[in-house]
């Protein structure tokens, strides 16, 4: 009997350690953020838990028939019963982890489609708000290349007036240069004519003294004729 306490124990032992196990794993289970696929490996994982635990269980039963003293059978017996108790309600532990945690997936994608449509409808809302904006712009910009044109044609109009005005004034310039010779010339010719007038009026001086020389000198030679 002091033999068979050792695999008990031991078997007890380890009947404690994968209800531990499996408990701790069901937790994991009911925090599992997704996706379906970890779910999946945390219950592969708790099936090989439960396997390993029914079967210590089994081989804690099967000792517990085994024993001589009636009274270790039925102490045996009663710890085979609530580990089996245990088991049950890790079982159902781990069917309302499972449940739970596939709602909380489920719900988690939903939003996330949500999510997905506001982004696409945002994505949308962006794209038009660009074209319209890009719209705006080109608008804009046709107005300033509509106001460049105008300038521009402003500019050309400006420049050949500026162009007509200079030709005037060349023009002009050139006119008063024909003119200042002209007014040069017709000087010299004043100028000649006042020197001609001169001479004339000298001449015509010298002419009539000699003409008022020759009348007394005619008056006296008749009127004098002995002077």
């Amino acid at each position: 009997a002091a033999a068979a306490c050792v695999p008990v124990r031991v078997c007890h032992q380890e009947i404690v350690r994968f209800d531990l196990e499996i408990k701790a794993a069901v937790q994991d289970i009911r925090d599992c953020p997704g996706p379906l696929s970890a779910l999946t490996e945390l219950n592969a994982a708790v099936k090989e838990k439960f396997r390993h635990l029914r079967g210590r269980i089994q081989d804690l039963e099967q000792m517990a028939k085994e024993q001589d003293k009636e009274s270790e059978k039925q102490a045996l017996l009663r710890e085979v019963e609530n580990h089996k108790r245990q088991m049950l309600s890790n079982q159902a532990a781990w069917r309302k982890a499972n449940l739970a945690c596939k709602i909380a997936i489920d719900n988690s994608e939903k939003d996330q489609l949500l999510q997905g449509r506001d982004s696409l409808r945002q994505r949308k809302t962006t794209k038009e708000s660009l074209a319209e904006s890009a719209s705006n712009i080109t608008e804009s910009l046709m107005g300033i290349s509509r106001m460049m044109s105008q300038q521009v044609q402003q500019s050309e109009e400006t420049v050949q007036t500026l162009a007509n005005s200079s030709r005037t004034i060349l023009e002009a310039n050139e006119e008063f240069k024909s003119m200042s010779g002209t007014i040069q010339l017709g000087r010299k010719l004043i100028t000649k004519y006042n020197r001609r007038e001169l001479t004339d009026k000298l001449l015509i001086f010298l002419a009539l003294a000699l003409f008022l020389a020759t009348v007394l000198y005619i008056l006296k030679k008749r009127l004098f004729p002995f002077l």
